[in-house]
């Protein structure tokens, strides 16, 4: 069921590698791929659920690391680190546990887009509700913050959100399935 220890390694590494080749450009500029560590997070929680006890917290690190490299000599904002700043820890640890809640409930169908999808849009909103309101509410950028206010910040932004983490893990379930398929078709030809 779970890969062997080298395969998780590589899995980690990259992971952390599109982590770290992304996270620079949550800045936005339109010609650079959006930030997937929202993905990395929940894919992280699929595939080393049983290394939660390591892997989640170097990627954490890795993401302020980033953030930090990136303010400090990459010019990039500091708009963003406030005292709401660390609400990241339980929200990319939500995604995490989206990931590791689908692999407890992984069938042997290999593509179950239903499961997919709920444990993706689950983690991804209540990401979304930590890191949005956190900064909202605590981040002392909004000038008169209301519940309005707060609804129209989160209808702006988690759609976008949801839909970058879901065009990466597609990518990923794309490359599960051919892997996957590769490997069946190996043991197949080494039994005959």
């Amino acid at each position: 069921m779970f890969a062997p220890i080298p395969t998780r390694f590589a899995l980690f590494a990259l992971l952390a590698l599109s982590m770290a080749a992304t996270r620079f450009t949550h800045g936005g500029a339109p010609w650079l791929p959006p930030d997937a560590s929202w993905a990395v997070f929940f894919l992280g929680g699929f595939y080393l659920t049983r290394q939660w006890r390591w892997a989640l917290g170097i990627l954490l690190i890795e993401a302020v690391g980033v953030d930090c490299l990136a303010i400090q000599h990459y010019g990039m904002s500091n708009y963003c680190v406030t005292l709401a700043y660390w609400f990241i820890v339980p929200a990319y640890s939500a995604l995490w546990l989206g990931g590791a809640w689908l692999r407890r409930h992984y069938p042997p169908v290999p593509l179950d887009l239903v499961r997919l999808l709920a444990s993706l849009t689950v983690s991804a909103t209540l990401c979304s509700l930590l890191t949005q309101a956190s900064f909202y509410w605590l981040g002392a950028r909004v000038e008169h913050p209301s519940l309005a206010g707060r609804w129209c910040n989160f209808t702006r932004w988690c759609g976008h959100l949801l839909a970058v983490s879901c065009a990466y893990v597609a990518l990923a379930v794309l490359l599960h399935v051919a892997c996957t398929q590769r490997s069946h078709a190996n043991a197949a030809l080494q039994t005959q």
